[in-house]
């Protein structure tokens, strides 16, 4: 009855009613892009490489910018990021339709997009992650991310299949027109809430140590915590793999399954990746008590390799949807237990740096992966490729099985 009171209390404040809506049509937007762009690339190129170049586009830059972002959306007004982010991705998104119909689209165009959304997406990371708890307060913390958590793992499932119609009816290159659209009410939203989006002035939330200091701080503190390192070792591992599944999920519809970029069913594979992270998320808080954290992560990443395997090596269509959907379960749980533990074993005063630089490690294997995988599938064919991201998660079960996880005596709570 508690946890109902309040979820009820944060929807009653104006400001989070708007941050949710902002929020929300942002990620329905973002689906229907990540299903939209690599077909478009892959339309115009017909290249795995330059299709998985533009999914690792969109991730990249985090690579890149994760911990200047984290340290510098302390200092800034954080409303600022935000509006500038969201306006510049509307903007490079709309020029998709517009080149389209012009006539003048192009692969470089539709990548160096995909970068600019990438980009764009790390400050807005950065400043809403410290925005929220400004808006509800810290009690009001547990249920505003559960409710915006919620919307977007049912985002996730409903929207691929959306987006797949879509495409299908009127071309990926005005689908992304959506996507364009949905940053323009996002930032209409997020511009129309009143409340402040820090807890102190900025002027005296400004650190005196220097933005490398900062850094370097949080840098420390993940390094020094074994479990912590481990978690972000295996993190790594893990989003290299999933940039290598996903970016070619297009590719291995077309040339594995022979689904056709122009048929609804494309969304289908997108669909069963979503709803596996969804059950994912269910399950890892279900979990017996008494299992540690690193016993969690442990068996996800042991059973990924065998489910990809499957992926790589079938042609049957509802055999790779249900080994997808596994493989995104466990993929799921795997990122969710890393986030819980950092949140609770990390001191508050560096919460936003050492989340901002796990998640930048993190992330930083997708891209790779994708690249990676994009040019073995160029080269070989879909089936190698996919045979190499069982490799990946073959090598992160083993890191796992001779890391501090199989010792970390700390249940998962």
């Amino acid at each position: 009855m508690q946890t109902s009171d309040t979820h009820r209390h944060v929807f009653r404040d104006r400001s989070f009613r708007l941050f949710f809506t902002a929020r929300t049509v942002a990620v329905a937007g973002a689906a229907v892009t990540g299903v939209a762009m690599p077909v478009l690339v892959f339309d115009i190129s017909r290249s795995p490489f330059l299709t998985s170049l533009s999914a690792a586009g969109t991730v990249l830059p985090y690579l890149v910018f994760g911990l200047v972002a984290g340290a510098v959306a302390d200092r800034v007004n954080r409303r600022t990021v935000i509006l500038c982010a969201q306006a510049i991705a509307a903007i490079a998104l709309t020029s998709i339709p517009a080149a389209q119909a012009l006539d003048v689209l192009t692969v470089w165009h539709a990548v160096g997009v995909s970068i600019c959304i990438g980009t764009c997406f790390v400050w807005f990371d950065a400043a809403a992650f410290g925005a929220l708890p400004a808006l509800v307060g810290r009690r009001g913390i547990p249920a505003a991310n559960s409710a915006l958590w919620t919307a977007g793992t049912l985002i996730d499932v409903a929207f691929p299949a959306v987006a797949g119609v879509l495409v299908a009816s009127i071309g990926p290159a005005y689908a992304l027109g959506a996507d364009a659209l949905a940053y323009v009410v996002a930032a209409l939203a997020m511009g129309s809430i009143g409340a402040s989006f820090s807890v102190t002035p900025v002027a005296s939330a400004t650190s005196k140590s220097g933005i490398a200091r900062d850094i370097r701080e949080g840098l420390t503190f993940l390094w020094r915590s074994r479990l912590l390192r481990a978690l972000t070792g295996v993190g790594f591992v893990n989003s290299l793999t999933q940039g290598a599944v996903t970016a070619l999920l297009v590719v291995y519809a077309s040339e594995r399954l022979g689904i056709s970029t122009s048929s609804p069913m494309i969304g289908a594979l997108w669909t069963a990746v979503s709803v596996g992270g969804v059950v994912g998320a269910v399950v890892l808080p279900r979990l017996p008590a008494q299992w540690p954290v690193g016993s969690i992560t442990i068996g996800s990443l042991t059973v990924a390799p065998v489910v990809l395997f499957l992926v790589a090596t079938t042609e049957n269509t509802v055999v790779a949807i249900a080994a997808l959907a596994v493989y995104s379960g466990c993929a799921t749980i795997t990122i969710l237990n890393g986030i819980g533990a950092r949140q609770r074993l990390t001191p508050d005063h560096l919460q936003g740096r050492v989340n901002t630089t796990a998640r930048m490690v993190a992330w930083g294997g997708s891209p790779v992966g994708a690249l990676v995988a994009g040019a073995i599938a160029g080269s070989w064919d879909i089936g190698a490729a996919y045979l190499v991201a069982c490799a990946f998660a073959l090598v992160s079960a083993v890191f796992a099985w001779v890391s501090a996880l199989r010792t970390d005596p700390c249940p998962h709570r």
